[in-house]
């Protein structure tokens, strides 16, 4: 039985479709009994954290791991989202910098990322008596060029949103419907990942990336990527901001707030924002999991 009343399809304004995906689920969170939810704040982990706290109850607990990848600003917004529907939160601490096959940062770097962090995740589970991790990779996730989804797999983390079918589409309107205000939030990658394959990862280049997008942040803009190519930020803005940001003044904002982090250029990809991009220099036989 849910924790929390579940609301039917007609009510929530749900399609047949979604409500059934939706629904499924739910089945199969209850089947899991109880939950570690590996949750970031974005809309994935977000809506999965609600949907098992829905279900669970007291028998789920969302842990973020906190490490100098995660934004400050984004580890605010997570503890936040949290604490406004008394999802149990824990906060810890992961080391995935300390690992010499993390720092190179070839294109193996979130399979890393996602060993320490569910390493660290299975530990508090058998600690706490928890049966399962899970987290929020979604139906979309599964078509993209991923290297955590193997950290997973060895590590036996579930991932329900996939199991029952659901894109990210899917999760932003089962969000809206159940009035989270993340609904709509841009995708929050973690910072490692503006960074060009190749260029070391450190503590002082995440702090430049951090300090860039905060600037760009004031500025109002809300859906972009500061990407790290040494001197050059190359600046990504999604279509809806471009008409807005695409004018002399503006460009020298976006530019003086990129120098004042530590670049010494900045430059606005024409392409705009799209997420992955740094995979576009990646050789057909990795992104297709053919390659080492």
């Amino acid at each position: 039985m849910s924790a929390n009343p579940i609301p039917n399809a007609q009510a929530a304004g749900l399609s047949i479709e979604l409500a059934a995906k939706r629904d499924a689920l739910h089945r199969r969170l209850h089947e899991l009994a109880s939950v570690i939810v590996a949750y970031s704040g974005g809309v994935d982990s977000a809506y999965l954290a609600h949907a098992a706290h829905t279900v669970l109850g007291s028998n789920m607990l969302a842990i973020i791991a906190d490490s100098a990848s995660l934004s400050r600003r984004h580890l605010r917004e997570a503890v936040a989202f949290a604490a406004s529907q008394s999802i149990p939160l824990v906060t810890v601490a992961t080391a995935e910098l300390a690992s010499e096959d993390y720092a190179r940062n070839d294109a193996t770097r979130c399979f890393h990322c996602k060993d320490e962090l569910f390493t660290v995740l299975e530990r508090e589970r058998t600690t706490r008596g928890i049966a399962h991790v899970v987290y929020g990779l979604n139906a979309d996730d599964t078509r993209d060029y991923r290297p955590g989804q193997q950290a997973a797999s060895q590590h036996a983390v579930q991932a329900p949103l996939a199991e029952a079918g659901l894109s990210k589409d899917d999760v932003r309107v089962l969000a809206q419907a159940a009035a989270l205000d993340v609904w709509d939030k841009p995708a929050s990658a973690c910072l490692s990942s503006r960074i060009e394959y190749g260029r070391r990862v450190t503590p002082e280049v995440l702090e430049q990336v951090e300090r860039a997008e905060d600037a760009l942040a004031a500025l109002g803009l809300r859906r972009f990527r500061v990407r790290h190519h040494g001197a050059v930020a190359r600046v990504e803005l999604a279509p809806e901001e471009m008409d807005a940001a695409l004018n002399r003044e503006m460009l020298h904002r976006i530019g003086a707030a990129v120098r004042a982090a530590g670049f010494q250029y900045a430059a606005v990809d024409c392409d705009g924002y799209r997420s992955g991009s740094m995979n576009e220099v990646l050789p057909l036989a990795v992104l297709t999991g053919q390659g080492k």
